[in-house]
């Protein structure tokens, strides 16, 4: 198994199985500080710097507060346009990480560009972290709900899966790399402009990705142990920012999940997984039945960016 210290974590395409339960152990070991709500010294002479081109309210403040729990520094910033990166001199990533690099040990990046990560990562000396680019990938957030699917289920392997929502999205492309390593079987549903490209279905073939597509999840939610959604009412993950209209639509019933589904043809233990922020597609009072695990999703964030944090900066080996 490859070392964690130094490492850039851009995306889960080539994570090795051992490397996955490598992480999980650590976030085991440094759950219970961030349950009893205390910080260590794990990390107290290190510091990192959020680089957030793209608006973030989980990722961002997950990753600070996992720093944070670790005794470390934290700064940056979480709107490029109040930085020269984003403003009259739309400064290069390039010119841009050369200096961020000297304020810290470790780089988080959200860009709205697919492989700004990628690129950060091939001029600094310094690990960087992929916390979502455009419609690229999304590793911490997938490397946070694989763990609570863990913790809830008790394995990865043997489950089936029923991925709903937009197929372009960061975190299905993470999720589909990530099933590779484990004996998952998915079921994705989604409207026919945002379903699978045939290159990613290709892809997920040759990672021996056992798949199929339906076209609503009443007719594949019986199937499901782990109910993984996202929206299909979808800002522009291209765009730095995406304000709100006015009507920004609804979802077809096709790709929501409520609670007559749940009742009516979902499998009893089955659980609900989903990143945040929601539209309609999962109703708040789906919230109160036994499935709802997006809450312990949002803590297990934090613990999971802790166990990253630690390896990366060696802490933890």
């Amino acid at each position: 198994m490859r070392s964690f210290l130094g490492r850039d974590i851009l995306s889960l395409r080539d994570m090795e199985r051992a490397e996955y339960f490598r992480v999980f152990e650590v976030a085991d070991e440094l759950a219970p500080v961030a349950r009893n709500r205390r910080n260590t010294d794990l990390l107290a002479n290190k510091t990192l710097l959020t680089a957030f081109y793209q608006p973030s309210t989980r990722t961002r403040l997950a990753t600070e507060a996992a720093m944070h729990r670790l005794g470390g520094h934290v700064l940056g910033f979480s709107d490029a346009k109040m930085t020269r990166a984003g403003d009259f001199y739309q400064e290069s990533i390039k010119d841009t990480v050369h200096m961020l690099e000297y304020y810290g040990d470790v780089i988080a990046m959200r860009h709205f560009q697919q492989g700004a990560p990628h690129e950060a990562a091939r001029w600094a000396t310094v690990p960087v972290i992929n916390c979502g680019d455009g419609w690229g990938e999304h590793p911490t957030q997938v490397l946070t709900d694989l763990y609570t699917i863990l913790r809830e289920c008790g394995t990865l392997d043997g489950l089936h899966f029923m991925c709903i929502g937009d197929m372009r999205m960061r975190t299905m492309h993470s999720i589909g790399y990530a099933m590779s390593q484990f004996d998952i079987e998915a079921t994705f549903i989604s409207p026919p402009d945002m379903s699978l490209t045939e290159e990613f279905k290709q892809e997920l073939r040759d990672l021996n990705v056992r798949f199929r597509e339906a076209p609503a999840a009443a007719d594949a939610i019986g199937d499901a142990d782990v109910i993984y959604m996202e929206p299909v009412v979808q800002a522009d993950y291209t765009r730095s920012r995406d304000e709100a209209k006015e009507d920004k639509g609804l979802t077809p019933p096709a790709y929501q999940v409520t609670r007559e589904l749940l009742r009516d043809k979902a499998r009893s233990d089955a659980i609900i997984l989903h990143s945040l922020p929601r539209m309609d597609e999962l109703p708040a009072d789906v919230d109160a039945t036994r499935h709802a695990r997006y809450w312990e999703e949002a803590f297990n964030g934090v613990v999971m960016r802790m166990a990253l944090l630690a390896l990366i900066l060696g802490a933890m080996e």
